[in-house]
């Protein structure tokens, strides 16, 4: 196999991987999410067509460059690692600060030589003037069309970005209702958060949050009957009219309780509650320091 077929074969196999690394992501974050319950199916997709354009951006920009570096005498390959690895418009970047002069071939040895060298470095052949010109020519702006489908594929991506943003800003779209059996999704932030769930123990820790951000974990009911749930919650700092709310979740039933001044442990009896599936969720409302460790026994 010559080294052309062997940059082509290699070029495809980086492009396939990096399909398969992106949808390995997104199967990843699926399975961990609980999927989109919770969402209107108008976000999914205009999430879906972001990533389709970015990545379509990422491909018509990546084979201009693919191109121009064959043009140029340098390795192709390489720079399209580059522009898929640094993103697009970094790697482009990246690429035009270290772009190499377009070279000319050696009528005498075809070694690749400066544009404006009268004399072959290799060989030492005098080179004819009218070369310079056909190399001129080359220098005009090649495979447009590449570059268009890109500028065209990054409109469609920032569009798509847009309207995703807007649709979850205006929280049409997205489950908010602390109280509904669907996931809760938020729009705010928390900050420091520490979060595991291990042998039926959820332990969340945060410095702060937005106002109404809430976490959430999902737990099972063996006897609901004889089991408890236990609430260990310590809050740190309580500003004026700031809060913490402990929810439990399961179908129709919802049941809070405040739990921002536990003075000591707080046992729940889940009676109300059948066997199975329990989302168990702290309403933070302006509390900070917070410290907590929920469990069913």
């Amino acid at each position: 196999m010559n080294r052309k077929n062997q940059n082509k074969l290699f070029l495809c196999i980086g492009i396939a991987v990096v399909f398969l690394l992106i949808l390995l992501r997104f199967g990843l974050y699926f399975l961990k999410s609980g999927g989109f319950e919770g969402l209107s199916m108008l976000l999914p997709m205009l999430l879906f067509c972001f990533v389709l354009f970015a990545v379509l951006t990422t491909v018509f920009f990546a084979v201009w460059v693919y191109q121009d570096c064959k043009m140029r005498g340098d390795d192709p390959v390489v720079w399209v690692i580059i522009i898929f690895a640094a993103s697009p418009f970094i790697g482009l970047l990246v690429y035009f600060l270290r772009r190499p002069e377009m070279k000319k071939g050696c009528p005498a040895c075809g070694r690749r030589i400066s544009p404006e060298a009268k004399y072959c470095e290799a060989c030492g052949a005098y080179v004819e003037s009218m070369e310079d010109m056909r190399i001129m020519e080359k220098k005009k702006t090649h495979h447009l069309g590449l570059i268009a489908a890109g500028v065209v594929s990054i409109v469609l991506m920032l569009g798509s970005l847009g309207a995703f943003i807007a649709s979850a800003a205006a929280g049409d779209y997205v489950n908010s209702d602390v109280a509904s059996d669907e996931r809760v999704w938020n729009l705010g932030v928390i900050t420091m958060e520490t979060s595991t769930y291990f042998g039926g123990v959820w332990k969340l820790d945060f410095k702060s949050a937005s106002d109404g951000y809430i976490e959430e974990q999902k737990m099972k009911i063996e006897d609901a009957d004889s089991q408890m749930l236990h609430a260990d919650i310590s809050c740190g700092t309580v500003p004026e009219n700031a809060e913490l709310i402990l929810w439990l979740v399961q179908g129709d039933t919802a049941q809070s309780v405040d739990v921002t001044d536990l003075s000591e442990p707080l046992e729940y009896p889940l009676d109300d509650f059948e066997n199975g599936k329990l989302r168990v969720r702290l309403q933070i409302n302006g509390v900070k320091d917070v410290s907590s460790e929920i469990s069913i026994q």
